[in-house]
């Protein structure tokens, strides 16, 4: 039985240049053919791939003509939001459609025999039309309000159709542009109205319950403290003006009764001695009259008892002019009675003669005369009196009056701090709702203003930057890169099959193999031979191949650039 035959594992000698050389010449068959086949298949691709022109126009968002600082803009989104809002409208599936099923444009004629509308429209919107942002010189990039220019571009076979498309995105645009400006001011008008509303009718509550309150608590409001105060310090000081005025009514009054009790003792005084007694008798020419000093002395004690009397009813007799009152009287009295004394002596001397005296009435004018006088002077203090006491009735009613006032002012102070919380409250919420109410009052007229400047086109707008091109040059394919990729696509295949080759091939290349694997001297090389005919018939076969290959792939590529040149165009 055979033995087990053991295999000796050798790794392979690293290739040099000559190698590489030599792999080149032994496979350009199999790097020269894919990388021809590459090249014709780039070529009829890239010439068969129709062509797609792109219409590009530009837009822009021009400012308001009057200035931000006289009519602030009422739009404060941003450019990307709003456009981003409009393209959500324009590029809509019913805007689409309409444009796709449009006679005038007819839009993906075969595609509509294949796909659905739908279809079709999501590929329109997501491949064919593209809108995008741009920072142009000059624009309010600054203004926190975003880029203020955009481009809006569609890709189509047709580079008149695709201008076409992009001339009606640009009205649309514009016309969605003017409708969500107007549609913004207007139902920021709207909304301001009824805000001004709701401001209105909340002030003008407010303002009736400022005004009732005020009414019931009217005098007693914090800000009327003041008033209050100064009022009652008023009223007070009134009433100690009347008070004075009423005392020195009063000291009058007690004087007038004083006088007036004075002149009725001295009427009562002298209507005792109305008449004079004359006392006739004995010889001729002798008569005695009383002593009219007698008579003058009773009528100061009279007087000076009187006034001793009102005295004694507000001072003390320890008063000294109550003692010097007492002391007169008693002077007086002691004069009194000496001429009573001597008047007696006189009638004795005169009763000793022959004749008895007899006595005989006699009026006195002198009295009758001072009785007058005091009854004048008596009606004149009965007056003051009654005028007094008029006076004095009229000052107490004042004051009572004073002093109910001072109570109602005095009770309107008191009651103040306990309206001052309330009150407090209603004049804030007041002067919240009139700051509110103006605000809302300028934010509607600057939002009528804006209104009335979209109106006259001198507010913000689209504005045309560049018109719709009409390209020259297709956008796609780029077939000189296509076909460069392809070639050098089917070249790496090339390659890569010549080195899968290369490594499958484990025989013996060249002389540098023998040395390295054999470890045997060379001593010389034989050629290979081979029939003559059969390497003829190779040889024949090779070029064959190679020409019929070159014949097709130059026919496909003829082929394909015609069709693109003449063939394609309608």
């Amino acid at each position: 039985m055979a033995g087990a035959t053991n295999y000796v594992s050798v790794s392979r000698r690293p290739p040099d240049v000559e190698d590489y050389i030599d792999m080149l010449r032994r496979y350009r068959s199999w790097i020269i053919g894919p990388t021809f086949a590459g090249l014709v298949v780039a070529v009829v691709v890239a010439f068969l791939w129709p062509d797609t022109y792109r219409s590009v126009a530009v837009m822009r968002i021009t400012p308001q003509k009057v200035s931000e600082r006289l009519v602030p803009s009422e739009l404060t989104q941003r450019m990307s939001e709003r456009l981003s809002a409009m393209e959500t409208d324009i590029l809509s599936r019913s805007t689409l459609a309409a444009m796709i099923n449009n006679p005038a444009l007819n839009l993906y004629p075969k595609e509509k025999l294949q796909k659905p509308v739908e279809d079709i429209v999501q590929e329109m919107r997501n491949k064919s039309i593209q809108i995008r942002m741009l920072n142009v010189p000059g624009s309010d990039i600054g203004n926190g309000k975003g880029a203020s220019a955009f481009s809006i571009s569609f890709d189509y076979f047709d580079r008149y159709k695709a201008k076409q498309v992009v001339e009606q995105l640009v009205t649309k645009f514009m016309d969605q542009n003017y409708i969500v400006i107007k549609q913004n001011t207007k139902l920021t008008t709207q909304f301001l109205d009824e805000e001004l509303k709701t401001a209105s009718d909340r002030l003008n509550d407010l303002s009736q319950k400022i005004t009732k309150f005020k009414i019931q608590n009217q005098g007693k409001l914090p800000e009327q403290a003041q008033a209050n105060v100064a009022m009652v310090s008023s009223l007070q000081q009134a009433v100690a003006t009347d008070n004075e005025a009423l005392n020195r009514a009063s000291n009058e009054k007690l004087m007038q009764e004083s006088r007036l009790s004075e002149l009725q003792n001295s009427f009562a005084f002298y209507s005792q001695r109305t008449e004079d007694t004359i006392m006739t008798g004995g010889g001729p020419g002798q008569m005695s009259v009383k002593n009219q000093r007698l008579v003058d002395l009773q009528q100061k004690m009279s007087e000076f008892q009187t006034n001793l009397s009102e005295v004694r009813k507000m001072y003390r007799d320890d008063y000294p002019p109550i003692k010097s009152l007492i002391a007169k009287i008693d002077n007086l009295q002691r004069q009194i009675e000496a001429v009573e004394r001597s008047d007696g002596a006189a009638g004795a001397n005169v009763n000793t003669g022959a004749t008895p005296l007899t006595a005989v009435k006699v009026g006195n004018p002198q009295v009758q005369q001072r009785l007058e006088e005091l009854k004048s002077q008596i009606n004149t203090a009965n007056t003051s009196i009654v005028m007094i006491n008029n006076d004095i009735q009229t000052r107490q009613a004042h004051i009572a009056e004073l002093n109910k006032r001072i109570t109602d002012f005095q009770a309107r102070i008191e009651a103040a701090p306990l309206n001052e919380q309330q009150y407090a409250q209603l004049m804030n919420d007041y002067q919240l709702a009139k700051q509110q109410y103006d605000l809302v009052t300028h934010r509607k007229e600057q939002s009528e203003t804006q209104e009335n400047m979209n109106e006259q086109q001198v507010g913000e707008s689209l504005e045309l930057l560049d018109p719709a091109s009409l390209p020259e040059n297709s956008f796609e394919p780029n077939r000189a890169m296509w076909v460069g990729i392809g070639a050098a696509l089917g070249m790496m295949a090339g390659v890569m099959l010549a080195g899968a080759r290369e490594m499958k091939d484990t025989s013996l290349k060249n002389l540098k193999d023998v040395r390295t694997y054999t470890n045997l001297p060379v001593l010389s090389s034989i050629p290979l031979l081979e029939n003559a005919l059969l390497v003829r018939r190779k040889r024949r076969l090779f070029w064959l191949a190679w020409s019929s290959a070159f014949v097709i792939g130059s026919i496909a590529m003829s082929g394909a650039m015609y069709y693109h040149f003449f063939g394609g165009k309608s």
